[in-house]
């Protein structure tokens, strides 16, 4: 009787045709997602909302520019190509070229430990929609330096009142972790980064955001669509977070999502479900790679 894991399925070989259109399909989007960012750069320039996925994470335009076929697939008359002395690639039989995943799992074996837990506790766990984007607030409350240089739509005094009229319920370390001294008592839970498997949920606008992270993280076993698909969510995803925030970006053309408003309450929700939808199947697919690897 055969051991062999189910999610050890064989490989699928894109003979030469199909992998280089699928290589240059996904340079022309990245670079179509990346040319502003690009183009501040060269002058000098940041952008509060746009540039955020680049200084927050830290990965350059280049990184989204490589494409990777993904681990299910192998690619045909590929030994001799550049991409053969990439890291974590491997030559097969008939000249072909593929991802070395047992050799990625070895050595990454703690991170792929650490993805699957934090992932499939999320998938696990109702959404939650209470939260009203108040971490950004919550970042401010009595403090007298705003992190970014855009002026405040209430002032500090209403910035205050407002996180001091909710309960924050913030359920994301890497927001938390950025609250001011006196608003960290006031969050439901006290998080911890040992215990963020524990809290994270579907309906977190960080944890969705995140997908782009472990997206990265997860390099060669992510196929190029599925990362550039992680990344566009996480950009529209800040877009909602610093709409929601105290911050007025109207001069940037951002109208701001009032969320001290039961008005702007309803809005800020129905674009949280939204995004809660669109990155289901992205955590899901980002589960399968990291399970078929730690099988490996």
């Amino acid at each position: 009787m055969s051991t062999a894991s189910p999610l050890l399925a064989p490989q699928t070989v894109l003979d030469l045709d199909d992998w280089r259109a699928r290589e240059s399909s996904h340079t022309d989007r990245a670079d179509a997602l990346t040319a502003g960012r690009r183009a501040r750069a060269a002058r000098g320039q940041t952008h509060p909302v746009e540039d955020f996925l680049f200084t927050y994470y830290g990965y350059k335009p280049a990184l989204l520019r490589r494409w990777h076929p993904g681990a299910a697939f192998a690619l045909a008359d590929a030994a001799q190509e550049a991409r053969a002395e990439w890291r974590w690639y491997v030559r097969g039989a008939d000249d072909t070229l593929r991802v070395d995943v047992r050799a990625f799992a070895a050595e990454k074996r703690l991170l792929l430990t650490g993805v699957a837990t934090i992932l499939a506790g999320t998938r696990g766990r109702s959404a939650q929609y209470g939260c009203f984007g108040m971490h950004e607030w919550a970042m401010l409350y009595r403090s007298e330096a705003p992190r970014h240089t855009a002026p405040l739509r209430l002032g500090s005094a209403g910035t205050d009142a407002v996180v001091e009229s909710h309960e924050l319920r913030c359920t994301h370390f890497d927001a938390f972790r950025f609250f001011t001294e006196d608003a960290v008592p006031r969050n439901r839970a006290l998080l911890e980064r040992a215990t963020q498997a524990a809290h994270e949920q579907p309906g977190c606008l960080h944890a969705g955001m995140d997908l782009y992270k472990w997206a990265v993280k997860l390099g060669p076993l992510v196929p190029g669509d599925t990362l550039l698909d992680a990344f566009e969510l996480a950009r529209d995803i800040r877009s909602l977070d610093m709409r929601a925030s105290p911050y007025d970006l109207r001069a940037w053309g951002f109208e701001p999502v009032a969320v001290e408003t039961p008005e702007g309450k309803a809005l800020y929700v129905t674009e949280q479900r939204a995004f809660t939808r669109r990155a289901e199947p992205l955590r899901e697919q980002l589960l399968t790679h990291v399970r078929r690897a730690l099988a490996a």
